[in-house]
C-alpha cells in the first residue's frame, strides 16, 4: 500500500494555496508507515484543536477503567456548585457525547477562567435530549478527571502519550505553526491559548497522533498491555446520541454519532469505510482510525476557511492505499 493518491492530494491543495502547508501520514498496529510534509517540515508543530478532545478522552477512559469513575459520574461529583439552577444531571456521558446542554461560550472571549465560566454557564437544554458541539463541556471532563486522578488533565495526557512514543504533545505554541486566517476568522489566538482548553488546547507533531493511532490499533487486535484495554475502547466507541436531535453547528445530515469523545462517522455518506472514528480540529486538523481497515491517518494543517478542500476525499484514498 503505498498511498500515492492520499499524499498527492496533500500536494495538489498546497499547491493549488488551498492549504498554506500540510503534513500528511499513514500507520498501522506496527507504527508509522507513510509521512511527508508539504510546506514544513514533517516533525512541524501545530495547533491540534478540537483533536485534543479525543486525548482528553482517552485520559478519562483510563480513569473509569481503573474504578475511579463511570460515564454516570455527576459533574457535581468535582463540582459541586455546578448547576445550581438545573433541574437535571449533568453526567460524565453527557460532557464527553456534547449532550450537556451547557450553553457554549467562544473560548477566546471568556472573561473568567474556563472552570468559573463553566460552573456560571447557563442550560441550553435538559442533559440528554439534544446534541450540541461543546468545547466548554470539556473542563467538565477534567475537573472530573482531576478529581478523580489527584492530577492536572495536561501532565496525566501528556505521561500515557509519551508511554507510546507521543512525547510531542504541548500546551506551549512557541515555535509551533501559526494559523494564517485566525484573526480573520475573529478569533484572539493570544486569548484563546491563555484559556488552555482541555477541549482544544492541545499542540503536537503528526508523529504524535500517529503513535497514538497505532497504539488504538493494537489495542482492537487485542493487545493486553495497551494505554487501553479492549473492552474500554469499544465502550468509547459505543454511540450516546441516538436518534435525538442534532443541533447547529452539527446537524443530522452530517451523518455522524458521538461516542466516548470520539466523532464516529457511522453514516457519513461521502466515505469508503464508515467503520472510523477519530476526530477533526478548527484549522483542518484531522485524526482517524479505521480498526477494520487497520489504519490511522493523520493531517495537519492550519487554515480555517478551507473551499474546494474536502477530506472525505483523503479519507478514501488513504482507506483504498492507492
Amino acid at each position: 500500500m503505498g498511498f500515492d493518491s492520499a499524499f498527492d492530494w496533500a500536494r495538489r491543495h498546497v499547491q493549488a494555496e488551498r492549504l498554506p502547508t500540510a503534513v500528511l501520514g499513514v500507520a498501522t498496529a506496527d507504527g508509522i508507515v507513510a509521512l511527508d510534509g508539504f510546506g514544513a517540515q514533517t516533525d512541524a508543530v501545530y495547533p491540534l484543536f478540537s483533536i485534543t478532545k479525543a486525548l482528553v478522552g482517552i485520559t478519562a477512559a483510563r480513569a473509569v477503567e481503573r474504578g475511579l469513575l463511570t460515564p454516570e459520574t455527576p459533574l457535581t461529583a468535582a463540582l459541586p456548585e455546578f448547576g445550581a439552577g438545573r433541574d437535571d444531571i449533568v453526567r460524565l456521558r453527557h460532557l464527553v457525547s456534547h449532550t450537556s446542554g451547557i450553553t457554549e461560550v467562544p473560548l477566546d472571549s471568556a472573561a473568567l477562567p474556563l472552570r468559573a465560566t463553566l460552573i456560571s454557564q447557563g442550560r441550553d437544554f435538559a442533559a440528554g435530549t439534544a446534541s450540541r458541539y461543546s468545547t466548554l463541556a470539556f473542563e467538565g471532563v477534567a475537573a472530573l478527571t482531576e478529581h478523580a486522578t489527584g492530577t492536572a488533565w495536561d501532565v496525566d495526557t501528556a505521561r500515557w502519550a509519551a508511554s507510546v512514543g507521543a512525547d510531542g504533545l504541548t500546551l506551549d505554541a512557541e515555535g509551533s505553526v501559526d494559523v494564517t486566517d485566525a484573526a480573520a476568522s475573529g478569533v484572539d489566538m493570544d486569548r484563546f491559548r491563555a484559556t488552555r482548553a482541555p477541549g482544544a488546547g492541545l499542540l503536537g507533531r503528526a508523529e504524535d497522533l500517529l503513535r497514538i493511532g497505532a497504539e488504538l490499533l493494537r489495542v482492537h487486535a487485542g493487545a493486553a498491555d495497551g494505554i487501553l484495554s479492549p473492552a474500554t475502547l469499544r465502550m468509547m466507541r459505543m454511540p450516546l446520541t441516538g436518534d435525538i436531535p442534532r443541533l447547529e453547528p452539527y446537524p443530522a445530515e452530517r451523518g455522524q454519532d458521538w461516542g466516548f469523545t470520539f466523532n464516529l462517522r457511522t453514516r457519513a455518506p461521502g466515505l469508503i469505510d464508515r467503520d472510523v472514528y477519530g476526530h477533526g480540529g478548527w484549522a483542518g486538523t484531522e485524526f482517524w482510525v479505521h480498526p477494520g481497515a487497520g489504519l490511522c491517518w493523520v493531517l495537519l494543517t492550519n487554515r480555517v476557511n478551507r473551499p474546494g478542500v474536502d477530506a472525505d476525499e483523503l479519507d478514501n484514498a488513504v482507506v483504498s492505499g492507492r
